[in-house]
């Protein structure tokens, strides 16, 4: 009796041996580095807005344009460090590989840090050791998603790779607790008050170094750097299989031939020719445009300004008190890490990517119309003078539930996706350049997306912002239903036909006219007896050899 797999196999389809405790620790270690980027997108919002802070970097001085300035270049520098990083990340991956990339990320976030920690009232300070860490930071977005897409069985790698976009809202809600914290226990006078928080940074980083240690490399990065007997341990390894094994022999067999055709038809191409690659070839420029694209969009949808800008806006729609607003804050941090990670285990993958970024962005737009309108017809000052009557005053709780609502709707669309798609499309000669660019351009993005929001604010009122957000999120909509394929359960060598197709019909049509044909098929001997019969399960790639 044989088992047929039209799509690519399910959980039920992997060998249990797979599930093993190596696998699971190894996925969680790159998993858990999105923290990095969370706690510092609420910290530093949270840093800023204490007095303590204020004072001992006189932000409280000058004009409304240059206190925004200061406020914009601090907030941002981790963006801007990041941007960096994003690209260091494809040199260290290629060369080092991505464990040892692991470490060198890890040193410069803990270095970065101990320098902001130890500034002293120096703007300059906090700038430069900023800029550093932002150089690890910035690594992650490309080490983490890269490393879980390598080792994670197809049938889950949409999930594993969302551990990644969840932890990014384990360190935004411990980073708003430690805000929150600080500013209840810790008096304004004391520069412990922002300070202390962020030996969450200098605690998590030093910590992530030490796993290192602890994780093995990729069968596929060393299949890249040709050292095939090191690639079939590291595999049986986080496989628990022996290597005689056929779901070990099928999976290397897999990796090998895909590289094998990539070498053979660009043997000899410079890294410069990789880079031509990318951008002159139709199926690569395809590629490239939904990296681009999903950065462009999901960047300016303004969640990520919402998280890190949380206490101003909470302020805005009439949270007053530091504390209150802090606590918000809070709230929104959990919000958001726990939607991501209920969005990860049972809907990317269960539901598909296409109809999650569906669903996401569509309550993202909602709720970034209602609060725009709320804004503009109440007005900023009455929320800030309290005169609301009983209509507007349940009007504005509705707005701040939209704050949390949308935070849902950013974990089930966007802030998965975004990283999703760098873990799913790209080739595995071209996966480290195509990662670093996109992830490059998402913190370009980012960058700019945080140092424009305090000015945006000024020139547009909150109501503006509100509704240019709900418009960039409205033109996602439309982009995700023409351009972006169903790329759930799809095997990493699977992708080339998908994207050879005619542009036009990638998004609309493609897991219809290029299916994936690498599925591994499960063939069971008909006499197996019950209970016995995982003894005579065969694995094989569809239409190949056992």
């Amino acid at each position: 009796m044989k088992l047929g797999i039209s799509k690519p196999e399910g959980v039920h389809d992997t060998p249990r041996e797979v599930w093993n405790w190596r696998f699971i620790w190894s996925a969680t270690v790159f998993g858990l580095l999105g923290l990095s980027r969370g706690l510092d997108e609420a910290l530093v919002g949270g840093m800023a807005s204490l007095q303590s802070f204020k004072d001992e970097f006189h932000l409280e001085e000058g004009s409304a344009g240059h206190q925004a300035d200061v406020l914009s270049n601090i907030t941002s520098m981790v963006q801007l460090g990041s941007i960096a990083g994003s690209l260091l990340a494809f040199f260290t991956c290629d060369r080092l590989g991505r464990v040892r990339s692991l470490q060198v990320l890890s040193l410069l976030w803990l270095v970065g840090f101990i320098i902001v920690v130890t500034s002293h009232g120096s703007v300059g300070q906090v700038l430069g050791g900023r800029f550093i860490a932002g150089l690890g930071i910035g690594m992650t977005v490309v080490v983490g998603p890269t490393y879980i897409a390598e080792i994670a069985p197809r049938s889950v790698r949409g999930m594993l790779t969302n551990i990644f976009a969840g932890s990014v809202y384990l360190g935004a809600t411990i980073a708003f607790f430690s805000n929150w914290r600080a500013s209840v226990n810790l008096p304004d006078s004391s520069r412990w008050q922002w300070v202390a928080p962020q030996f969450a940074h200098i605690g998590f980083a030093a910590f992530f170094l030490l796993l290192s240690f602890t994780v093995p490399e990729t069968p596929r990065y060393y299949t890249i750097a040709g050292k095939h007997e090191q690639a079939e341990k590291s595999l049986i390894k986080l496989r628990n299989l022996d290597s005689s094994h056929p779901y070990i022999q099928a999976e290397i067999i897999s990796i090998r031939e895909q590289l094998e055709r990539e070498q053979e038809g660009l043997r000899g191409v410079s890294r410069w020719g990789k880079i031509r690659e990318l951008v002159m070839l139709p199926a690569n420029r395809y590629r490239l445009m939904l990296g681009v694209m999903s950065q462009v969009l999901s960047q300016w949808s303004g969640a990520s300004s919402i998280t890190i800008y949380a206490t101003e806006f909470f302020k805005v729609l009439g949270k007053t008190g530091q504390s209150e607003k802090l606590l918000a804050s809070c709230i929104l941090g959990i919000v958001k890490f726990v939607s991501a990670y209920l969005c990860a285990f049972f809907l990317i993958d269960f539901i598909g990517r296409r109809r999650s970024l569906y669903a996401g962005i569509a309550i993202q737009t909602i709720c970034l119309a209602y609060i725009a309108i709320f804004l503009g017809v109440i007005g900023e000052d009455a929320l800030e003078r309290g005169h609301l009557n009983g209509t507007q005053q349940h009007a504005a709780v509705g707005a701040i539930a939209m704050i949390y609502l949308s935070g849902f709707g950013w974990a089930m669309g966007w802030n998965a996706f975004q990283y999703l798609v760098n873990a799913d499309i790209w080739s595995l000669r071209l996966r480290a350049l195509g990662s670093s660019l996109v992830m490059c351009l998402h913190f370009v993005n980012q960058f700019g997306n945080t140092k424009a929001v305090p000015s945006m604010l000024l020139a547009m009122q909150s109501y503006g912002f509100f509704a240019f957000c709900a418009v960039v999120s409205f033109i996602g909509l439309v982009w995700v239903w023409f351009f972006v394929p169903e790329l759930a359960g799809r095997s990493l060598e699977s992708m080339d036909a998908l994207f050879e197709l005619p542009w036009w019909q990638v998004g609309r049509y493609g897991n219809k006219l290029a299916p994936d044909t690498s599925a591994l098929v499960v063939e069971v001997d008909e006499k197996a007896a019950i209970g016995t019969e995982a003894q005579h399960v065969e694995y094989r790639r569809e239409g190949g050899e056992r």
